[in-house]
């Protein structure tokens, strides 16, 4: 089969061999740690196991950032400017 065959998702458009190798690359050049390696062509597979696992850790990061302004919004004064913006940050 041609390297140019097209590939149907599930909203019916249609995105070609290409356009995922484009999309992969652009991917990788997002991954901290890749951009150095921007010549290493890695496997698009290998490419999205390292993309669902930062996008784990970021989740982690979130969720520990978002506990530890929870815990300084209990050491403040609820009604000080500063809980304010703690509050705002966490919403």
């Amino acid at each position: 089969m041609s390297s140019r065959r097209s590939r149907q998702s599930s909203s019916g458009a249609r995105i070609s061999d290409d356009q995922i190798v484009q999309l992969i690359s652009k991917l990788q050049q997002l991954l901290p740690g890749t951009r150095i390696q921007r010549s290493n062509k890695a496997s698009a597979s290998k490419v999205l196991q390292e993309t669902c696992t930062y996008v784990r850790s970021l989740h982690r990061e979130v969720d520990d950032l978002s506990d530890r302004l929870s815990q300084l919004l209990s050491t403040i004064d609820a009604d000080s400017p500063e809980a304010s913006i703690i509050r705002s940050l966490i919403m």
